[in-house]
């Protein structure tokens, strides 16, 4: 029985004096934690590597929807301009057509306080001033006629602006009122 040794045996002694020093066990601690260090940098280069892969191509596939977002904006941009342009336009249309109504009431109060020996030439209505030119036998004609439109109570103001001999007719003068309307008449 002595013949039948047992093979497996335990030594707990070091096997180099190195590696029971503090300094050996310090260094060797290091290593293995240094070691672990690289696979995880290892690691983590090439999932930063294989995933390059996957966002080049969600690049291209970002580029391609831009292209055809510019040129869907760009087959649209004249429509759009147009829109823009028209939309301007009633604007524009939608102030004058409101004025003109205002300026029809206007030519009517006027033409109420008309002397019958003054006639109107022209009538302009714009930027919330009436301008009239007219012709009249004398000056107390257009006298009676401003005092007249002032006495109306439509107006905020009547200017005399000018005040001539007509060129054509030496009998009659020819002048031009500036007349202000009352606000929310």
């Amino acid at each position: 029985m002595a013949a039948h040794k047992n093979q497996n045996q335990i030594n707990l002694l070091p096997q180099e004096e190195f590696a029971g020093s503090t300094l050996g066990r310090v260094l060797l601690w290091a290593l293995s934690t240094f070691r672990i260090i690289v696979i995880i940098t290892e690691m983590v280069v090439m999932l930063a590597f294989l995933s390059r892969f996957w966002l080049d191509a969600r690049n291209v596939d970002l580029n391609d929807l831009i292209k055809q977002k510019q040129a869907v904006i760009a087959a649209t941009a004249d429509f759009e301009k147009d829109y823009r342009n028209t939309q301007k336009r009633l604007r524009v249309f939608s102030a004058l057509a409101k004025e003109e109504g205002q300026a029809s009431t206007y030519l009517e109060t006027i033409a109420t306080y008309l002397p019958s020996d003054v006639s109107l030439i022209s009538y302009t209505f714009g930027a919330g001033v009436v301008q009239t030119k007219g012709a009249a036998i004398s000056e107390s004609s257009v006298a009676q006629f401003m005092v007249n439109l002032e006495a109306s109570g439509a107006f905020e103001k009547v200017e005399l602006t000018n005040l001539d001999s007509s060129q054509q007719e030496s009998s009659l003068l020819t002048f031009s009122l500036k007349i202000v309307p009352k606000k929310g008449k």
